[in-house]
């Protein structure tokens, strides 16, 4: 009845596969929304879907002589994740095959999977309506080619959907026995549940993701291979493999592949596998920020997708061999998404797309190659020699930020809610030591998965104040954290880093791989998160070991010992020697290359010719030609940015008439900075519009403390967290307001140190 009241009127197949999709789109999101989530349930506008199509048509006649293209007898095609059959349903519409040729198409050609049942019962009628209003024949044929099924579950031992239905079973059967030519689709999107609190796991596909195992993760070296079992990529994968020799794959996906440093061996084995590659970056990356943000602008899902989109056509032609060629084309800068769907509308196919053809570089980059001189420097720190006397880094030990996976819960502005939260959370826990199954109730816990394994283990959780520590949860915004192996997800190195609040030391935070943002770091005295630099790995002056343990554990010089502890030097002793052998100078110290790295890192030079190397490895440290001019500087920065709270206010001007709590900081006008409502009866004025040049982890420093110095309540937990109570526990009640203008002080001494910079000429 809603499709019938929405579509009246309209007269037209577009305007009626429009109302549809939306229709079946809205319904997902507030019916089923974890079932969205997990399945990745995104809706292709029309403007895609007919590009795709009349893509795969004009390849079929460029790349394989077949003067009929998709109406081509046995060209054989199939939509794996048809949803409502939009791809299928605009096939026919489409005119590429005659009414002469439809039939046997109908017939016995065309192939569509779909796993919800819903959706299958849509896409059945919305096939079945298309083809008979394309033939306005009187007799009613039903399409046979569709099959309730999980696609990926098809290459995998059992089919438990085929097992259940009898006549699907043998549709799925007929389909696997077909020689596929075309497969196109807009795959699910989805890389896992955000928490175990969800309940809501992906499925696991062994045989589908051991071919990903001996293929896409073989050919790369990034750490974290996550984001290669995403959904998208095992619908490439499993296509590749479906597809005849001469066939052609073509999807609309998340286009996070195209520069994604983990993605190298997905980018190398599509070239290796294909003929051809096409790719139309259709950008629309909303995780981004500043600058790049307002380049990227509209996705062309809307609010569907907060990731870049791309549009891939796939050549296989039988005897191929070495790399395959690839074509390349962005659709630019500052786009909305109606001017992108606009722009595929009128390019209707590939034919008509000036594409650029690429060479890809020895990383396996596409775009965004990276500066050969970059590897001539000394690294940072070194993955495989970590914590080794050989190593030839400049750091011998580095870790991530800490991630609790329940920030809600371990972070807190007040210490005696922090502490509230934290004695609830671990009494709900321990109850569920003797009960068959746990509650996923998020007003009480978060679960994640060491949490559920502990329970499992019957392990007992005990509260402690002496875990409750400060810690940098973003740029410039402190809080108390309850530090805890068993309540933090991945603590990483921090113990080694930061044993206890009185062991003192410094780590330099930097930009990690798999961030969106631009290169940024920041230095800090305690704990970091593992978001205060996006992704963050730390570098530490120093680390601790316990006295327990053999002195000379790692083969490091012993330093200083401290209660309990050995603290050690983290600059390694080849890097002590290199540096002051290429020099020429005995003072420099460890403590002089840790800042020297600093006042590198921050050299607008460096990060400006060095910005595609430092998306995708970490940082090497060259040898500037004046040693102490950088290293100078970052002591300086370093000063500023750890003693924050004590810098001298900015003069600004302040007008109120009231209390200086905070409830949440503005700016009256979007475009309007030099004035900051702090709250009611507070307002700043004056700011000096250069501070916003100090940007750390996407952002200004001065936005960072308007964005984090906010009341907030966390939507599952009801926690509350009031940046007040921190000035409340504190005794300071203009903590707040103060530390506003502290920051535009760090912010403009910053500027200053960093222009001050020398040029970065390296020495012979």
């Amino acid at each position: 009845e809603s499709v019938k009241e929405r579509a009246a009127g309209i007269d037209n197949a577009e305007g009626r596969q429009k109302v549809i999709v939306e229709l079946y789109d809205k319904f997902f999101k507030n019916a089923f929304p974890r079932m969205a989530d997990k399945l990745g349930i995104v809706y292709t506008p029309i403007e895609i879907v007919d590009f795709i199509i009349h893509s795969v048509h004009a390849a079929l006649k460029k790349e394989f002589g077949l003067s009929k293209g998709l109406a081509e007898n046995n060209v054989r095609i199939l939509d794996p994740f048809t949803g409502t059959g939009t791809f299928i349903v605009r096939l026919l519409q489409s005119g590429l095959i005659s009414r002469k040729d439809l039939p046997r198409k109908y017939r016995k050609e065309l192939f569509a999977c779909e796993i919800v049942l819903l959706a299958y019962y849509i896409a059945c009628v919305n096939i079945e309506e298309a083809y008979h209003g394309v033939m306005k024949t009187q007799d009613y044929e039903s399409f046979e080619g569709l099959c309730l099924t999980d696609t990926f579950q098809m290459g995998e031992k059992g089919d438990f959907l085929s097992e259940m239905f009898s006549e699907n079973a043998e549709r799925v059967q007929r389909l696997n026995s077909q020689d596929i030519r075309v497969i196109m689709a807009n795959p699910p999107y989805s890389v896992g549940q955000k928490s175990a609190n969800d309940n809501n796991r992906n499925q696991t596909y062994p045989a589908l993701d051991e071919r990903i195992e001996t293929t896409y993760v073989q050919g790369t070296k990034a750490t974290n291979k996550n984001s290669l079992y995403d959904s998208y990529i095992r619908a490439f994968r499993w296509a590749s493999d479906r597809i005849t020799e001469d066939g052609i794959v073509a999807f609309v996906t998340n286009g996070s592949f195209i520069d994604n440093n983990a993605m190298n061996g997905f980018r190398k084995t599509l070239l290796d596998e294909f003929s051809s590659v096409y790719c139309f970056n259709l950008r629309g990356n909303a995780r981004t920020s500043g600058i790049q943000r307002q380049k990227e602008k509209g996705n062309v899902f809307g609010s569907g997708s907060r990731t870049p989109v791309a549009i891939t056509i796939l050549v296989k032609k039988k005897g191929h061999s070495g790399t395959g060629r690839l074509f390349y084309y962005d659709i630019g800068d500052y786009l909305s998404r109606e001017e992108k769907l606009s722009i595929i509308r009128n390019f209707k196919d590939i034919d008509s797309i000036s594409w650029k053809e690429l060479t890809p570089d020895e990383h396996g980059d596409w775009i965004s190659h990276r500066d050969p001189g970059f590897s001539n420097f000394m690294p940072i720190g070194d993955k495989e020699t970590k914590g080794k006397s050989t190593s030839k880094a400049i750091f011998s030990i580095f870790s991530n930020g800490l991630k609790t996976q329940r920030d809600a819960w371990c972070y807190n502005f007040s210490r005696s809610a922090l502490e509230r939260s934290m004695r609830k959370t671990i009494d709900f826990y321990n109850v569920h030591l003797n009960q068959p199954e746990v509650t996923y109730d998020p007003a009480s816990i978060s679960w994640t998965w060491a949490a559920l394994t502990n329970v499992k283990n019957k392990r007992q959780a005990y509260f402690s104040a002496a875990h409750i520590r400060p810690a940098l949860y973003r740029p410039f915004c402190k809080a108390n954290l309850y530090f805890d192996r068993m309540w933090n997800e991945r603590v990483y190195q921090q113990p080694k880093l930061f044993p206890t609040e009185q062991h003192g030391n410094l780590v330099i935070q930097l930009t990690g791989n798999g961030s969106t943002k631009p290169f940024s770091c920041l230095i800090s005295n305690m704990i970091p998160d593992l978001e205060v630099i996006s992704k963050g790995q730390c570098f530490p002056l120093y680390w601790y070991e316990k006295k327990d343990k053999s002195e000379n554990a790692l083969g490091l010089e012993l330093d200083e010992r401290k209660g309990d502890y050995i603290r050690r030097n983290a600059i390694t002793d080849f890097a002590w020697n290199q540096f002051r052998q290429a020099y020429g100078d005995s003072r420099i110290s460890r403590e002089d290359i840790f800042y020297y790295v600093y006042g590198i890192l921050h050299s607008p030079e460096y990060r400006e010719r060095f910005e595609s190397n430092l998306k995708k490895e970490l940082p090497r440290i060259p040898y500037a030609k004046d040693f102490w001019a950088f290293s100078k500087a970052g002591r300086e920065l370093a000063e500023w940015h750890l003693n924050y709270e004590m810098a001298d206010p900015w003069p600004v001007a302040e007008e109120s008439h009231g209390d200086d709590a905070v409830e949440k900081m503005k700016f009256p006008k979007k475009e309007v900075k030099d004035i900051i409502i702090y709250n009611r009866s507070t307002v700043i004025k004056g700011i000096p519009l250069e501070a916003y040049d100090y940007i750390v982890n996407g952002k200004s420093a001065i936005e960072w403390v308007m964005e984090r110095y906010q009341v907030k309540t966390d939507k599952e937990s009801g926690i509350l967290n009031d940046p007040n109570d921190w000035r409340r526990e504190h005794n300071d009640s203009r903590y707040i307001l103060d530390l506003l203008k502290r920051v535009i002080r760090v912010s403009m001494e910053s500027v200053r140190i960093v222009q001050s910079l020398p040029k970065l000429e390296e020495i012979n």
